[in-house]
This record gives structure tokens, sequence and C-alpha cells, in this order.
């Protein structure tokens, strides 16, 4: 579990790296984003600012934590494996012995980023709505990409077992409460400063003990075979 602590530093100080100076400028890009603002009531206007550097926080932090969430499992994929495997193992019964391969997760990683940024546009839309756009786009990045993130880390064991594209989607609708209530709840935990990096092995096993809870709903079963 210790190594898997690893990863996530290494991804953390890569995106400080861009994040910070973005949180530093906050002011200088509002000021460039708002110009016709620049004639109103100073009350009106530094609200109108202060509004929207909140929108673009929200965003950059939405965006930033579904990277951090697709180059720390891809760094980190060898460790992951075999924490989840241990968790199988732990788990017994079936025990796939598939792992998905770098080349899957570097395409799952990608996959995620695009997703990431178009959550990310999103929340920056709606932060514009009147009065509750900042809330409104926090609550929705945080359900939004909690469903991504609960659909990803469950990946690897169902990736695994092989299970056909329209099979995950029947499983993720006979379970949607379970797994958004557990990726909504990553992601607050990711949201936490150095929230991530402590997580994310926690996360890892907590997807593998979901995944097997879900395989075990009488309604959906998987058509494809697990790896002999």
């Amino acid at each position: 579990m210790a190594l898997g602590l690893i990863p996530g530093l290494i991804s953390l100080i890569v995106l400080a790296a861009a994040l910070v100076p973005l949180l530093a400028s906050l002011g200088v890009i509002t000021d460039w984003a708002t110009p016709f603002a620049d004639g109103w009531n100073p009350f009106w206007r530094n609200a109108l600012r202060v509004a929207f550097g909140i929108v673009i926080t929200i965003a950059a932090l939405v965006l930033a934590g579904m990277t951090f969430t697709a180059l720390t499992l891809l760094i980190g994929d060898p460790f992951y494996q075999r924490i989840w495997r241990a968790v199988e193992n732990d788990l017994g019964g079936d025990v796939p012995e598939g792992d998905g391969g770098f080349l899957v997760a570097l395409g799952e990683s990608i996959r995620l980023v695009v997703l990431g940024v178009l959550v990310a546009l999103l929340a920056l839309a709606i932060g514009f709505i009147p009065l509750i756009g900042a809330p409104a786009a926090a609550v929705t990045s945080v359900l939004l990409t909690g469903r991504i993130l609960a659909r990803e880390l469950t990946g690897r064991a169902l990736n695994a077992r092989d299970m056909a594209s329209f099979d995950r989607s029947q499983l993720f609708a006979a379970n949607r409460g379970r797994l958004l209530g557990f990726g909504a709840a990553t992601q607050l935990c990711f949201m936490v400063p150095l929230g991530a990096v402590f997580i994310m092995p926690t996360a890892v096993v907590g997807a593998t003990l979901l995944a097997r809870q879900v395989l075990d709903t009488p309604a959906v079963r998987p058509t494809s075979p697990p790896h002999a």
C-alpha cells in the first residue's frame, strides 16, 4: 500500500507546477476576461470578478482532479495491479488472470482527461448562471466526476474479466446509487489538500471491493467469459 503513494506524489508535483501559477494569476485572468466591467460600480465589478474567479477555480480543480487520476493510474499501473490482485485473492472466488495491460491503461487515461476537459467546460458554462452559478457548478462537477471516477476505478476488475460494454452498462445502471456514492465520496476526498495522494491506494481497494459486490448483483451477469 505504501508503494501506491509514489505515483500520486509524482502526479501531484506535475499538476502543482501548472495549477499554482494559474491560481496565482487568477486576478489578472479575471480582469482580462471581464473588460466590460471596468466602468461598473466597484462593488458589482468586484463581485463579478470574484464569482468568475471562483468558477475558474472550480473548473481548474475538476480538470486537475481528473488529470491527477489519469496520470496516477498510468504511472502507478504496476503498483495498483499488485494492490488490486491482492484484494482479489483475499476475497477468493473467481480471480481473473488478465490485467488489461499498459495500452488499456493509456487509452483509459486519455479518455479520462478528455472527459475531464468536457466536465470543466460544463462547469464554466453553469458558473455563468446568475446567483446560483458557482454552487451549481460545484455540485454538478462533483456528481459528474464522481460517476466517471467510479467507472474508471472499477474498470480494472471489469477489464480483467473481459466484460463487454453492454454488460458493463447494465451493471452500472443496476448499481447507479452505490457507484455514484463511491465516486462522489472519492472526488470530495481528492479535493482535500494531499487527499488524492493518500486516498488513491485506498480508492483502488474500495473500487475492487465495489466491483466484486456489483458483479454479484443477481440481475446482471457478464456474458463474456473471464480470462482462463
